[in-house]
């Protein structure tokens, strides 16, 4: 695999964007997902792949998890096609809203938990 679809035209975005995040992506990497929090997981904030930028994204599990807020209403076709062509390259994306970070970052930790562990799960029984 590539790095798993690094575009590197598109660093200087990330960054920006890193350095021009939603509250709720604040708190979602404060309080979950930085420095391995997150059941030991380590995930990257703003990372492109293809011609996208991810929110977070975990390559151990192939995770991609994005925070949407208004925005994604005015168009939400746009998200589902972004979803499946990666669905396609074997990653899989859970989206949370700005409200439910903000609001229930409990229920949000025990889904992403929950999705983890039926992964892990999968996996073993595979072996």
């Amino acid at each position: 695999m590539n790095n798993n679809y690094y575009n590197k035209k598109l660093k200087g975005l990330a960054r920006g964007m890193r350095n021009s995040s939603s509250r709720a992506e604040i708190r979602l990497w404060c309080e979950l997902l930085r420095n391995k929090q997150l059941m030991g997981y380590s995930f990257l904030r703003q990372r492109s792949m293809e011609n996208y930028i991810l929110d977070f994204f975990c390559k151990e599990l192939n995770l991609i998890i994005e925070v949407d807020g208004p925005d994604h209403q005015l168009d939400p076709l746009k998200d589902i096609q972004r979803d499946n062509s990666l669905i396609l390259k074997g990653y899989f994306t859970l989206r949370f809203t700005n409200d439910e970070v903000m609001y229930d970052i409990d229920r949000v930790k025990i889904q992403l938990e929950s999705w983890i562990n039926d992964r892990n799960i999968n996996k073993e029984e595979l072996k």
